[in-house]
């Protein structure tokens, strides 16, 4: 099953410009004051979207206890499977690993019945990271991890993920408009039930770029591509998931539904609705958009 019925997001407190991560995200902006209202305005808007559209969400309140400015962002230290229970990722910048605490753990396993925790944040000792469904965009249904390596994704880690969960590793290098290594795959890519989303320019490796197609075209998924462009507005950072119904969406920023073309939208919506939100303030400082708020649970 490749999509969810279900997902977790962490209602911001302290969001707030990181600089830990701001070393290997190009995509943050530091902006002078302080943002978290504006953060916490587009969260909510975001949120009632997809409540309004009947998709099931359960919103946990950041702690106050830490400085956590990327919270918002739980997708890249946990995950949720019905085999394997929570899956708990090691971090990059040790300001991101106080996001794991033992309330929301508590609360998760809880809420889900989780009789299991799988946690390679072991691997923060060597200090080789996989930050989760950002490090890994993941076909389920094929059993596929897509991975492109960074200092926020180590292909030590990816393959003791895939060696416990059964899947096949798609490593490959992807870079920005800069030649800097871009630090998450779902930034870049987007796999859904029927298609992928991807910016294949990104893959500068002609036998990386063509394993990456040999291995879509293998799954009998169509592939969208965008451009480098489309790429920097976001538009690799969209997440497919259904509603209470079985209804299909595509949920995405508005910044990357204005970067697609006109044709790129109806192809789009032939497979599913696309329900898109402004997510400006978060983009702009948070260095990740509307995917990466969007932590998945499969039970």
């Amino acid at each position: 099953m490749q999509n969810t019925s279900h997902l977790v997001m962490i209602q911001p407190t302290n969001f707030a410009f990181n600089k830990q991560t701001a070393t290997n995200n190009y995509f943050q902006t530091e902006i002078d004051g302080d943002h978290r209202q504006a953060a916490l305005q587009e969260f909510t808007a975001f949120a009632n979207l997809l409540l309004d559209n009947n998709i099931d969400i359960t919103i946990i309140n950041d702690t106050n206890e830490a400085a956590t400015p990327d919270a918002i962002f739980p997708n890249n230290w946990f995950s949720v499977d019905a085999e394997h229970g929570l899956f708990i990722y090691p971090m990059f910048a040790p300001n991101r690993r106080l996001e794991r605490n033992k309330e929301i753990i508590d609360l998760l396993t809880s809420k889900f019945s989780l009789q299991k925790i799988t946690d390679l944040s072991h691997y923060e000792k060597e200090e080789k990271y996989l930050e989760g469904t950002g490090s890994m965009v993941l076909d389920r249904e094929n059993k596929i991890a897509y991975a492109c390596l960074s200092p926020r994704t180590n292909s030590d880690a990816l393959n003791e993920f895939c060696e416990i969960s059964g899947y096949t590793s798609c490593p490959f290098s992807a870079v920005d408009q800069n030649n800097n290594s871009i630090y998450h795959t779902n930034v870049m890519m987007c796999v859904a039930d029927k298609y992928v989303v991807i910016c294949l320019a990104s893959i500068i490796d002609d036998k990386e770029r063509e394993k990456v197609i040999t291995s879509i075209q293998y799954t009998d998924k169509e592939i969208i591509e965008i451009s480098m462009h489309q790429l920097n507005c976001y538009a690799g950072n969209m997440l497919q998931v259904k509603n209470k119904d079985g209804k299909l969406f595509l949920i995405m920023s508005s910044a990357a539904y204005h970067s697609l073309t006109a044709e790129q939208v109806i192809k789009l919506n032939t497979y599913n609705t696309i329900l898109h939100s402004n997510l400006n303030t978060i983009e702009s400082i948070g260095g990740g958009s509307a995917r990466c708020m969007l932590a998945e649970v499969f039970v």
